[in-house]
């Protein structure tokens, strides 16, 4: 800007000089020095500074103009929010690690691998980054598990998705076929009516329990050699057939709450807790826990087994740390191993105390390491206990008739 003499009056004003680029405008400026001498250094160094900063600008903005019409859209609408992409997946957001995330989800920047979608009020899945191993999708509203759900999640570990609203038809069959490396699945407090197809091999925790599934079959649990944990409990189970027999690492099956009348055939032999409360089992097969090797907590309170329905000696068996036989129709108390040490037997119909049922022989060493024993809500009372029993139950700290 050259200062020039007004018309009026011989008022000074700043009229704008016509400048080919900023860094001539500031040489030239120098060049005119004595002409302007009257101009303060500090305003010319401002001046020329705005110039050559508004330029800057407009050439970073005519380099992404191109960029941005390329894609069809919006050329500045990154200046003022993200776009909706119009389908099932969330939009992404960089987060402070430098990665990205849905905006209905958190990704802690101290533990980048996981991503917190729970309980967001989500009714589809969100776009899920390559990065993440762990991922917590449950207490939402979400329907359905497309196939390319998980397309870019192929290194998840966990997967949470437990209390949604998910059905069978509505999992894509392909869905959980690349996570090649999951281990954890919780699926229970949904609606599906069976277990989904091609779950990974690689699977050591399954939940899905509180579902409404009424079949197992061999198939649905082909190949997961790894598997531990299965909870199956309080859906409509009918039958299993054999179909758990090739599950040679499961510790713990929670079968309970479903409509079983029998034991199912061909459990695994390595499992170290049986849970079969709540069916409707009256009888059990002939050498039960026999082929169990490592077996140590059993669990059939609430169904429907008479002392005609258990074999002789089905629970005398080294090993058994706990049975629950609670809420049957027994009269007789069973007999048990010597290493039995917790034994609920309340709610039945037994009318003696049958002090064989625990020690066969009684003397110094010889034994029963039960701790504790519930005879409540049955047909006998405290004065039915022999004297006897303080020398065979010398370990028990409580007995309830």
């Amino acid at each position: 800007m050259a200062r020039q003499k007004g018309e009026q009056g011989g008022k000074e004003s700043f009229l704008p000089s016509v400048c080919l680029s900023p860094l001539q405008s500031c040489a030239h400026s120098e060049r005119e020095g004595t002409r302007r001498s009257s101009l303060p250094d500090q305003i010319t160094v401002k001046i020329c500074l705005t110039v050559t900063m508004r330029v800057i600008i407009i050439f970073l903005l005519s380099g992404l103009l191109p960029l941005s019409l390329a894609h069809g859209g919006d050329p500045f609408a990154w200046l003022y929010g993200r776009r909706s992409e119009g389908h099932y997946f969330g939009s992404l957001q960089a987060d402070s690690a430098g990665g990205v995330c849905p905006d209905e989800c958190d990704c802690p920047p101290t533990f980048p691998v996981a991503m917190y979608c729970d309980g967001r009020g989500l009714t589809a899945m969100p776009t899920i980054p390559s990065r993440v191993k762990y991922l917590y999708l449950q207490n939402n509203a979400i329907t359905a598990v497309p196939d390319a759900a998980f397309v870019n999640a192929t290194n998840l570990v966990w997967l949470m998705m437990h209390h949604n609203q998910l059905t069978s038809d509505a999992i894509g069959k392909k869905s959980f076929l690349k996570l090649e490396g999951l281990e954890r699945l919780y699926l229970q407090h949904n609606n599906l009516s069976n277990i989904p197809s091609n779950l990974p091999r690689s699977l050591r925790d399954l939940r899905i329990n509180h579902n409404k599934i009424e079949k197992v079959t061999a198939v649905d649990v082909e190949g997961m050699d790894n598997l531990t944990i299965l909870y199956l409990h309080d859906n409509a189970v009918t039958d299993m057939g054999t179909s758990l027999k090739a599950l040679k690492s499961l510790t713990l099956l929670d079968i309970s709450g479903n409509k079983l009348t029998k034991v199912p055939e061909g459990l695994p032999e390595h499992l170290h807790q049986l849970y079969l409360e709540s069916n409707s089992i009256d009888s059990l097969p002939e050498g039960f826990l026999g082929s169990f090797t490592q077996l140590q907590y059993v669990r059939m309170a609430h169904n429907q087994l008479t002392d005609k329905g258990i074999p002789p000696n089905t629970f005398n068996v080294t090993g058994l740390v706990e049975l629950d036989l609670s809420f049957n129709k027994l009269e007789r108390i069973p007999p048990v191993s010597t290493t039995l040490q917790h034994l609920y037997l309340q709610a039945n119909q037994i009318k003696e105390f049958t002090l064989g049922s625990f020690c066969s022989i009684m003397d110094v060493t010889n034994f029963s390491k039960l701790q504790t024993l519930r005879l409540d809500g049955n047909e006998i009372s405290r004065q039915d206990i022999p004297s006897e029993s303080a020398v065979c139950l010398r370990q028990a700290s409580s007995i309830e008739v």
